[in-house]
């Protein structure tokens, strides 16, 4: 039940809502209790794999940290279990939808949530702009296999210099193929997908093969060739040559980028409503994709910078490079794996936007955003307006800017939800000991303070224009909570928050 009597003044900004609220809405959604462990891992996997692996590995190796950024995966994959465990021990104590938002809304009050809410925008919809672009790349090289040529002027962000393979430098105008498949996919979202969840574990399945297939085989070809190729290496950590340019500071910054390609398994704890024993299986989820996901990183990342040189990878599509170098007799090979990859990466844009439909729905639920994001499509039974705006956002995003760009954009943003999650845990179990717990963070308070501390740390090693960029989108958020949410929010004026989810037919784990 709502609070009957609303918080006036500034209080209002801290204004949370009760562990028993939130347990009385999560008591009445209309989702099935249907995901075991094991779907929650494959979940996790399903939206890990893709943008990291596929995408960003080259541009922290080409940019920051030579071979080195296997190093920066281990960097990057520490810091993420801090915070994996924050949110293992939230979700198995919240077992509700609304992932971060929710949480924040229940321990640090209203304002904080409605931040997280904002940064969320940066970790799920700037994050399938990136993904969109990488998955760009791999149409167009897959495409250039078949002698299909996209004009390259149109296969970049806007008034981008780029350099084709005959020495010829370009301006791109803008990016056509990753415009169109988020608009596309954004269609297919707002009319629903009521597929079962084998169909996630089908894809989980071919891009675990393509990943596998891609670390025998170009394994094999590293091994048969050691003498040669292990220049590559040399050196495995380049000179410092500043500004987070290789060197140790380098392999940091490097570090905040692969850090983008650890936030799928934040998903998990979106199904929260759906898990079977959500208190034993939705750790198990979170920390199991994580650790399966940060092995298969550091061995692709390995077999990557060992094939090509590390100052050939700033690309989109990065295994697509290295599989072409295997010669015309892979030729077979290297489609098999530019098309995992691009059907991989449709998946995860998928969830991703998923995701962020979701948290503007939440948000919209509750009062702090209008009201027709919560709307739903009296046919089609999802959240139609709130997904074709979201669809035209990251649209956009994707054809008009660069990846690095965005991606640096996006892991600040994810960098300071997580922060905010381990936070969370720690006013929690301050506020609320008596609350039963399914996980514990261990070494507390240790574990959430050193989360939060590396979390920070991460975010200063990004350009300081991304900082300047991150600081006035916080600014202009603020200012809208204060303009509309404030003023609108059902807890501030103690009104009951009412609606159910949009049901399963759009849910992450039938469509990833």
């Amino acid at each position: 039940m709502a609070e009957t009597n609303a918080p006036t003044g500034l209080s209002r900004i801290f204004a949370r809502k009760s562990v028993a609220q939130i347990m009385s809405e999560n008591d009445k959604s209309e989702l099935k209790r249907t995901l075991g462990p094991v779907n929650l891992v494959l979940l996790g996997i399903g939206c890990i794999i893709g943008a990291g692996i596929f995408v960003r590995t080259g541009n922290a190796a080409a940019l920051h940290a030579g071979p080195a950024v296997m190093l920066s995966f281990v960097v990057a994959g520490f810091v993420c279990a801090l915070a994996g465990l924050c949110y293992a021990e939230l979700s198995s104590t919240l077992p509700v939808a609304g992932s971060a938002y929710t949480y924040s809304y229940t321990t640090l009050g209203e304002f904080a949530a409605w931040i997280m809410g904002a940064l969320l925008l940066l970790e799920y919809g700037l994050a399938a702009s990136v993904v969109a672009v990488g998955w760009s790349g791999y149409v167009v090289s897959l495409l250039g296999d078949f002698h299909l040529i996209i004009p390259p002027e149109f296969t970049g962000p806007m008034n981008h210099a780029k350099t084709l393979a005959d020495g010829t430098v370009i301006t791109t105008v803008f990016n056509v193929p990753a415009f169109l498949v988020t608009l596309v996919l954004a269609c297919l979202l707002t009319i629903g997908i009521s597929e079962s969840a084998q169909v996630n574990n089908i894809i989980v399945a071919i891009k675990v093969s393509v990943i596998v297939a891609f670390i025998v085989i170009g394994g094999y070809k590293v091994l048969t060739n050691l003498p040669e190729l292990s220049q590559n290496w040399v050196p495995f950590i380049p000179e410092n040559e500043g500004e987070g340019k290789f060197g140790i500071e380098g392999v940091l910054r490097a570090a905040s980028i692969v850090f983008f390609a650890y936030i799928g398994f934040e998903a998990v704890s979106t199904a929260g409503q759906e898990a079977k024993n959500p208190k034993r299986d939705m750790p198990i989820g979170i920390i199991g994709s994580l650790m399966v996901c940060t092995i298969l990183y550091m061995l692709v990342a390995a077999v990557l910078t060992m094939m090509i040189n590390y100052k050939e990878l700033n690309v989109p599509d990065p295994v697509a490079v290295a599989v072409d170098s295997l010669g015309p007799q892979w030729a077979w090979f290297a489609m098999t794996i530019k098309a995992g990859a691009i059907i991989g990466l449709t998946s995860v844009i998928l969830v991703l936007m998923y995701g962020q439909t979701r948290i503007f729905y939440a948000m919209a639920r509750d009062g702090l955003l209008p009201r027709v994001f919560s709307r739903v499509h009296p046919k089609f039974q999802t959240p139609w307006i709130n997904t074709l705006v979201v669809g035209v956002i990251v649209a956009f995003a994707a054809g008009m800017f660069d990846i690095n760009v965005l991606g640096d954009v996006t892991s600040v943003g994810t960098l300071a939800a997580f922060a905010i999650v381990c936070l969370s845990v720690i006013w929690l179990r301050q506020a609320r000991p008596d609350l039963p717990r399914g996980f514990k963070v261990p070494l507390y308070p240790i574990l959430p303070i050193l989360g939060i501390l590396s979390c920070c740390a991460l975010i200063f090693t990004v350009e300081k224009k991304v900082l300047i960029f991150f600081v006035q989108f916080l600014i202009g958020a603020t200012a809208i909570y204060f303009v509309y949410g404030m003023w609108n929010s059902k807890l501030g004026k103690g009104e009951t928050v009412t609606g159910h989810e949009p049901p399963a037919n759009e849910l992450p784990h039938k469509i990833d």
